[in-house]
């Protein structure tokens, strides 16, 4: 049987949720803290019980709100009134979100009209703590055909594979490519190795017929354009020197 200050907890943190909800529904997050961001998403799989502890220990946990979003079910699981169910609500609309970005690039010229594409870049591998390297396969009207990492780990030129990265483009069909990776110590300025894989991916691709726009470094801070900076033309221009 409930004691009266056990009831009167309940109907606190009730009355707290139903704010929460309320507010969100008028004005969407408009005004909220990350924190409560946190909480109400917790709220949704944890019933007649106060989540602002739990969200503040994940935040304290994982730094920022994108890092939360992107941490592991059983690193979730970890923190203090943080079962199953909220981890899988959690990582859920993380996915569910990064779904929504890729499919407004889908059948896109992102060439022409690069900011979807970059809003797609900042949410799906910016905040990530593990580096990643994505490719977004094009067709001849530079329209997005599809994104995909294709591989995970520090970017050497032993862990960038051509020949994979040739099937993948070969099976999409695609005619041109933009690829992308995240520096998660948020500098977007490129390594040797960075400058060095670009170069032998645009040579390799350059043997088979497909084009490569763009690549792009994602971090915390910005973005950097290896077409931008005329990277990508001075390897266009190498490989037709050694090769014509």
């Amino acid at each position: 049987m409930l004691t009266r200050q056990m009831t009167q907890l309940i109907h606190k943190g009730e009355g707290h949720r139903k704010r929460l909800k309320d507010r969100f529904l008028k004005n969407g997050l408009q005004g909220f803290h990350d924190y409560e961001v946190i909480e109400l998403l917790l709220s949704l799989n944890t019933p007649r019980k106060d989540c602002k502890q739990s969200a503040k220990l994940l935040l304290k946990r994982f730094k920022t709100f994108q890092r939360v979003l992107e941490a592991s079910h059983e690193s979730l699981c970890e923190i203090k009134g943080v079962g199953p169910s909220s981890s899988l609500g959690i990582r859920l609309i993380k996915q569910v979100s990064d779904r929504y970005l890729e499919s407004k690039i889908i059948s896109k010229d992102v060439v022409q009209n690069p900011r979807d594409l970059m809003e797609y870049l900042n949410q799906t591998i910016g905040h990530k703590t593990k580096e990643v390297f994505a490719g977004i396969f094009l067709d001849a009207k530079n329209r997005v055909l599809t994104c995909q990492i294709l591989f995970t780990g520090t970017l050497t030129t032993s862990s960038v594979y051509p020949r994979e990265v040739i099937i993948s483009a070969l099976q999409h069909n695609a005619a041109a490519v933009i690829f992308a990776h995240n520096h998660p110590s948020g500098d977007v300025e490129p390594s040797k190795s960075d400058i060095r894989i670009t170069r032998q991916l645009l040579f390799a691709l350059k043997y088979v017929g497909i084009v490569l726009h763009e690549h792009m470094i994602i971090g915390n801070n910005g973005a950097y354009s290896f077409a931008a900076q005329g990277l990508i033309s001075k390897f266009n221009t190498e490989f037709e020197q050694t090769n014509y």
